[in-house]
């Protein structure tokens, strides 16, 4: 009997059950309040291009809170409904928002130029900064930060497309490290109470 293949599929697994506990960290231990041990693996370096056409990368925010949403200036409610909840918890902090950079990045680069972020973002908050990139860029980012996206036909939009995507609000410590995310529906006084917890 040829034992190689049992003692490689067992090896396989071993494997494989090691690589998922190291990508994520949260399936160590019990309950699924437990908090976890290591910690989750979101964001990563970026380098993008600011709404006043400004290089920026993710450096330049180090000592300071970054609370980031990805989405584009065409989304009908997801995204302007996010950003004012957003900026409406800003405003609910006070002065502890000072530590906080608000952020929003477009995962529609076609559209979403300099020129088009630089009119849609003042009308949410003064301090939220909006920034693309090239489609690489874009995608790269996403990809650090797990944010799925993923263009749509509209027959019904004169665009012609829509974007697909996920509609999480993220908040990154001042190391760059990730440290909590929202979920779309919360409300403007839940974040800005979470919020003044996690600062």
């Amino acid at each position: 009997m040829n034992w190689r293949l049992p003692i490689l599929a067992i090896t396989g697994l071993a494997i494989g059950g090691l690589a998922a506990l190291l990508a994520f960290p949260s399936l160590i231990g019990g309950s699924p309040n437990s908090q976890s041990v290591g910690r989750a693996l979101v964001g990563g370096p970026f380098t993008l291009t600011d709404h006043t056409g400004k290089r920026v990368t993710d450096q330049d925010f180090r000592g300071k809170h970054m609370l980031m949403m990805f989405g584009f200036t065409f989304c009908p409610d997801i995204c302007p409904s996010g950003l004012q909840v957003m900026s409406a918890a800003l405003d609910l902090l006070g002065p502890k928002a000072d530590k906080i950079v608000p952020i929003f990045i477009t995962i529609d680069p076609e559209r979403d130029t300099t020129q088009a972020l630089a009119a849609y973002v003042p009308s949410f908050h003064k301090r939220l900064i909006g920034f693309t990139g090239t489609a690489e860029e874009i995608a790269a980012v996403a990809k650090a930060y797990r944010v799925y996206y993923k263009r749509v036909k509209d027959e019904k939009s004169a665009a012609a497309y829509t974007m697909d995507h996920s509609a999480l609000i993220y908040l990154m410590g001042p190391d760059g490290a990730y440290v909590a995310h929202f979920n779309h529906g919360t409300g403007a006084e839940a974040l800005a109470t979470r919020l003044a917890k996690l600062l």
